[in-house]
């Protein structure tokens, strides 16, 4: 599939009226697991290039790209007020939560698993294991305040188990800068993995970082807040990953064939036909955005959409959305005790004792009855006897097996 080859409408026929942008929703009790994943990529996808094009305009100083720029965001903004009110309003917070996390450990793991470059393919196996946590620290809450089984929710596509325990996700914010692609040398499917994930964790740090507040209770809102600070970190990580010296409307080039990706590959695995027609809908438009930012790169900056692309624009196989147990399996076993060092990572047990990670640990917690994270699971073992899990077989790290006590310090102090 090539997006460049496709006939497309001129902007003005995308726009949408008030009844197209409120969609029926779907049946949260029969929808798959995947679908909810889906359109929740969507959704940040959507909200990324409405940020993008924002910031854009607010750098630049030419009136016909900034009115341009009005025009495709508006109807970005339309897309996605559409995906975000097909959640429907009987799914609580918490069961949307369980979407976001199970979204961010299998699209991770599915990236990973393509990525050949190795700083990249590092930044994503490091952030898995912390998301993986985050699923089962909501989880624990959803049995405590709701009584709900979480498993049903993943379809029990993905375990529910401890990963890097949360109360160790907590660095130094320079640790969490890593080295950029080059755009120029990089492959396209590296270049669209940096974007996509961007997209994806930006999405979710959002969403806890408003949503904390609406919590109706103190330890839920503690625990929204504490992960939407891990969420930063993350999107920090992404974000360097990507190279900056792109300009504006090179980055505007990208972002478009991006949705214009990630909706084809949503088409071609989605079974629910309303939903589908929803995202061949939503790609019909993006190719109409695609081919108005790549006019602009060529008419402003001489620059041909293939020089940005690296290709002649055929994409790269489509993105799958599936189970990763075994993987995800794999990478917890092998460096759960990883921490972030500047540039790199580094086994924790490796630190000097006066490394920014241990000061940076004792300014934010200096106790651990102060991390939410920690106390959603005591409670959880003080209430329902052990702590609320879905495993096919017990968790990798023999340290993450005792279902009675919560790791507090694997991957998080020097001392074994």
């Amino acid at each position: 599939m090539n997006p460049f080859k496709i006939d497309y409408k001129p902007l003005d026929e995308h726009i949408m009226d008030m009844k197209k942008m409120y969609p029926k929703a779907y049946d949260k009790a029969k929808t798959s697991p995947y679908t909810k994943t889906r359109v929740i990529l969507l959704n940040g996808t959507e909200f990324e290039s409405c940020w993008f094009m924002h910031q854009f305009a607010r750098n630049c100083d030419n009136d016909e790209i900034k009115k341009e720029l009005a025009v495709v965001r508006a109807q970005e903004q339309m897309q996605q007020k559409r995906l975000a009110c097909l959640k429907p309003i009987n799914e609580s917070i918490l069961e949307t939560t369980i979407a976001y996390e199970q979204l961010a450990i299998d699209l991770t793991a599915t990236l990973a698993q393509r990525e050949k470059d190795k700083t990249v393919k590092k930044a994503l196996d490091f952030a898995l294991l912390e998301d993986f946590d985050h699923l089962y620290r909501f989880s624990n809450l959803l049995s405590l305040d709701k009584k709900e089984d979480a498993a049903p929710l993943v379809g029990k596509f993905t375990e529910i188990t401890p990963g890097r325990p949360t109360i160790a996700h907590h660095r130094y914010p320079k640790d969490n800068i890593k080295p950029h692609i080059n755009a120029q040398k990089a492959d396209l499917f590296t270049k669209l993995v940096a974007s996509t994930i961007t997209a994806a964790e930006q999405q979710t740090m959002n969403y806890y970082m408003n949503i904390s507040q609406w919590y109706k209770n103190d330890l839920g809102r503690k625990l929204y807040a504490e992960i939407a600070m891990v969420e930063e970190e993350h999107v920090s990580q992404y974000e360097s990953l990507k190279d900056p010296t792109c300009t504006w409307l090179e980055q505007w080039v990208m972002h478009e064939y991006l949705e214009c990706y990630l909706y084809y590959s949503a088409m071609q695995e989605e079974k629910d036909a309303y939903i589908k027609s929803i995202f061949e809908d939503h790609f019909n438009m993006e190719v109409s955005h695609l081919n108005k930012a790549v006019e602009l790169l060529k008419k402003h900056e001489n620059t041909d959409y293939k020089k940005v692309i690296g290709t002649n624009g055929d994409f790269p196989e489509p993105l799958t959305l599936g189970t990763n147990k075994q993987y995800v399996r794999e990478i917890l076993e092998r460096t759960v005790t990883l921490t972030g060092n500047r540039e790199d990572y580094i086994d924790v047990y490796s630190l000097p004792t006066d490394a920014d990670f241990f000061n940076y640990q004792k300014i934010v917690i200096p106790t651990e009855n102060d991390v939410p994270s920690h106390l959603v699971i005591e409670k959880a073992i003080a209430k329902l006897g052990k702590d609320y899990r879905y495993e096919d077989k017990k968790n990798p790290v023999k340290e993450l097996q005792d279902r009675t006590s919560d790791n507090t310090t694997i991957g998080r102090t020097n001392k074994a």
